[in-house]
């Protein structure tokens, strides 16, 4: 029987000169005194999609040095959540994290994070609208706009406060229920959300403070927010298409009922301007 409760589960493109400073700080922060969580029984995962970057080789000489990490790579498939789906698929964990590996989710977070997961709680979400969280001054503006204004869009779907989060976690078995995930979405965190359909009492929130990225380039582009906005309209029919079916049959019956009681009266007065000749 497998000793790891806990995956780590880390989606990479060109990212080599973050996987280092990654894997030691997650490790050094699970062998603190402190650590809810023994790193013996943890598993980093590096899920690269060909990067051809030096990844391999980092991910392999960190293994000789002791640490528990390997890593995936995928030569066939590209993008972000299908890279989180199949390092879920992989991991040996019950409980699954997931976080970026450009720094700005601190690794120090990582043992609160998987300990805050349990039967009752299936899903950790790491939240920076907190009370008394603050983002780090390095991120810049248009990012923080961008960001506030598609968790807004998102709150209909969830009562999470901060489903735009990429640091998050879940329990395999809700995993499992996910039906119908979009391998293209831009946010794998609220696609699981609402296809899971975990209520807000499941959720565990842990405030961490957004930090700046150490190296490489974002990967926000225009084309991932068009994605997104589509992700958006799928989540909403996926959530509220039985409203909207029903709503859309009353609003024809209604037209349908005043279309007849127009008719009708317009008849009645017909009729009667006929009558007077």
């Amino acid at each position: 029987m497998s000793s790891i409760r806990y995956s780590v589960i880390v989606p990479a493109f060109r990212e080599n000169g973050n996987i280092r400073p990654l894997v030691s700080r997650i490790f050094g922060a699970l062998s603190q005194v402190n650590s809810p969580v023994n790193p013996n029984e943890v598993e980093v995962i590096i899920v690269d999609d060909n990067s051809r970057d030096g990844s391999v080789e980092t991910v392999d000489t960190l293994r000789r040095e002791g640490y528990n990490v390997r890593i995936i790579v995928r030569t066939t498939e590209r993008g972000l959540s299908s890279a989180v789906v199949r390092g879920f698929q992989e991991a040996q964990g019950d409980s699954m994290l997931c976080m970026d590996a450009d720094l700005q989710h601190p690794p120090e977070y990582v043992p609160s994070m998987l300990a805050s997961m349990s039967r009752t709680k299936q899903f950790a979400l790491g939240t920076r609208y907190a009370k008394g969280v603050e983002i780090d001054e390095g991120w810049p503006l248009y990012r923080r706009v961008i960001s506030s204004g598609a968790r807004m869009l998102a709150l209909p779907l969830t009562a999470a406060s901060d489903p735009m989060s990429g640091f998050f976690g879940i329990r395999r078995e809700t995993f499992l229920k996910a039906r119908n995930l979009n391998s293209d979405g831009f946010k794998i965190a609220l696609d699981l959300l609402v296809k899971c359909n975990i209520p807000s009492d499941a959720i565990a929130e842990v405030p961490f403070s957004f930090g700046v990225r150490a190296e490489g380039e974002s990967k926000l582009t225009g084309k991932v927010m068009i994605r997104y906005l589509e992700q958006l309209g799928e989540l909403y029919w996926y959530r509220f298409s039985g409203l909207i079916i029903f709503l859309s049959i009353l609003l024809f019956v209604l037209f349908v009922l005043l279309a007849r009681a127009f008719l009708g009266a317009y008849g009645g007065l017909e009729g009667k301007a006929q009558s007077k000749y």
